[in-house]
């Protein structure tokens, strides 16, 4: 869309679903399901109810409406995308692509003479996104052993489940798992669940999210073994194995094992070779700052970009989207490069997570690298002093920001609470827009909102003595047109 807006004339291929991963098998149905089940949650939590003068009983749910909800949404935003593409002039081209020179393409469907072609172009730009990454050692039979492709079908709820990986993926299946009634046993191969995490956020939102709920977990073990078995009959055993030993520590059997252990780049078949380019080790395509394709030698290849999950820079859509624009951006002579660090995510259990930037751990130890050791610091506050958030009774939670004392600079924002994917973007683009401390801190927030956690992160930030940025009178702030990106 920002190339058609650029000017440029555009098609693309698509060899499955008009928008990908993230609108047919990941974001938008999983966020179906969330919602539902989290509404589950919520009506059967009969405490909380009371604690604001509601009573209910006998809440029941039935399964197949709450899979129809999720199909249902994904197959409108699919065809609202295709109707916007086509409104915008975009040819859409169906089949699978690969590169057959430096400006041209090649594309078809398997069994299929009627379909297909050959494309040429200025540019080229890859987009192939990601599937499930399955270790070995465990076969998917798609029913009681399954990704989360399938897993967002919910052909079933399990009584039992197994979820290996406790990231993004595995903690937001385990929410919607445990609204609907099953019982949720992690295997986590780091020593700790929730390990890509800030860790203090990460043990308050266990406290919240796994030790109250039918969860249990096992930490530094790999499933080194798993055996499908029969829904209602025959149990799924998975065998688990020490990581630092290799020894075999246990074995357990439940009804079903999802495996979320994260994604792999879809870029077999491509034919880069055609242009000279390898993927590396782990299938992903190398690219600069830019966006550009490298060759084997680390040189660009004139022309061509790839964006999202096949780079494998940060696999995110809203990442994947932003690298889409600053590619466009690059291919029409508009140098822009993408800071990665500044790009939100989140987590959509209940209550959510999201974050921004590094890690407190890992702010302390580049500091210390780099000489300024003792210039970083960290302000906290609880959704306890919230007043949005006592009113909807919804007051488990903190927000922690990690700045530098001496300069203002914010190195990293993250939320653990209510609406935390909403919130974090006050920080995010705050980041992104090379703004300090000093800077936001004198922001008004309206009361009572949620956003007021923030409010209150920026204002406890004590700062050395830096000079505020006298502010620019209101016509010298308006930028002209030409210089927008």
């Amino acid at each position: 869309m920002h190339a058609v807006e650029s000017g440029l004339k555009v098609a693309v291929v698509e060899g499955h679903d008009i928008g990908g991963t993230c609108v047919n098998r990941g974001c938008v149905p999983s966020k179906a399901l969330l919602a539902a089940s989290g509404r589950v949650r919520d009506m059967k939590n009969a405490h909380h109810l009371k604690s604001i003068g509601i009573t209910v009983s006998n809440v029941e749910f039935e399964r197949q409406p709450i899979a129809d909800h999720a199909n249902q949404l994904a197959a409108n935003i699919q065809q609202n995308l295709k109707r916007s593409l086509e409104g915008l002039g975009v040819d859409i081209l169906i089949g699978s692509a690969k590169l057959t020179g430096p400006h041209s393409i090649k594309y078809n469907l398997p069994g299929r003479v009627d379909v297909g072609g050959e494309v040429t172009a200025k540019d080229i730009m890859l987009a192939t996104g990601s599937v499930p990454f399955v270790p070995p050692g465990i076969p998917i039979d798609g029913k009681t052993v399954f990704t989360s492709d399938h897993a967002l079908k919910l052909d079933w709820i399990p009584k039992w489940i197994a979820i290996i990986g406790s990231g993004y993926i595995g903690l937001e299946f385990s929410d919607v798992y445990t609204a609907l009634g099953s019982e949720v046993t992690f295997i986590e191969a780091m020593d700790k669940l929730m390990p890509g995490f800030d860790s203090e956020i990460a043990k308050l939102a266990q406290r919240v999210l796994v030790n109250p709920r039918h969860i249990d977990w096992h930490t530094g073990v790999l499933a080194t073994k798993v055996t499908p078995g029969v829904p209602g009959v025959k149990p799924v055993v998975i065998e688990l194995t020490d990581v630092k030993t290799k020894e075999k520590v246990d074995e357990i059997e439940v009804d079903a094992c999802l495996v979320a252990t994260g994604r792999a780049p879809y870029t077999h078949g491509l034919n880069l070779g055609a242009v000279g380019v390898e993927t590396d080790r782990r299938g992903f395509v190398p690219v600069n700052d830019k966006m550009q394709v490298l060759d084997g030698k680390g040189k660009t290849v004139p022309n061509l970009y790839c964006i999202g999950d096949a780079n494998g820079k940060y696999m995110l859509a809203h990442a994947a989207s932003a690298q889409g624009i600053s590619a466009v951006e690059n291919m029409c002579g508009r140098e822009h490069v993408l800071d990665h660090n500044t790009v939100p995510a989140a987590c959509f259990t209940h209550p959510e997570v999201s974050f921004v930037g590094t890690t407190e751990e890992q702010a302390r130890e580049t500091a210390q690298k780099n000489g300024y050791g003792d210039k970083v610091a960290v302000v906290k506050t609880s959704f306890k002093a919230n007043s949005k958030a006592l009113a909807e009774k919804e007051s488990d939670g903190m927000a922690k920001m990690i700045y530098r004392k001496d300069t203002g600079d914010i190195l990293g924002v993250h939320i653990f609470g209510l609406h935390a994917a909403d919130l974090i973007h006050e920080a995010s683009n705050a980041m992104a827009t090379h703004q300090r401390v000093q800077d936001i801190k004198f922001n008004v927030h309206a009361h009572p909102t949620l956003s007021e956690v923030l409010d209150e992160l920026f204002k406890q930030a004590h700062l050395e003595k830096v000079k505020r940025p006298d502010p620019k009178p209101a016509a010298a702030q308006k930028m002209p047109q030409e210089a927008r990106v």
